[in-house]
């Protein structure tokens, strides 16, 4: 999935780093009509199978997708929020 940046503010460089904080991860990528460097971007990319290889269900991803919402509204603030609902579903959800 493609997730454009544009009307945040931010580059896909500082979300792709801010999301890595809370655990969650994901690529700057460029998207079309792409106004930034490709080593910025306007864009991230977020894939699933190690997810749904994992397990997540759709109720898994919705709760990801509001942890990925925390961040790019509240960035830094946010990051521990964020932490705590990917914790809530790694822990259903362990690799061993």
């Amino acid at each position: 999935m493609l997730v454009d940046l544009t009307r945040t503010g931010l580059t896909g460089k500082q979300v792709e780093k801010l999301l890595d904080e809370a655990h969650i991860t994901a690529n700057k990528n460029t998207i079309p009509n792409e106004q930034r460097s490709p080593f910025v971007t306007s864009g991230i990319r977020l894939g699933s199978p190690a997810a749904t290889t994992r397990g997540l269900n759709t109720e898994d991803f919705d709760r990801v997708a509001e942890a990925i919402s925390i961040v790019i509204k509240k960035q830094e603030a946010g990051i521990e929020e964020a932490q705590a609902i990917i914790k809530t579903i790694t822990d259903k959800y362990p690799l061993v």
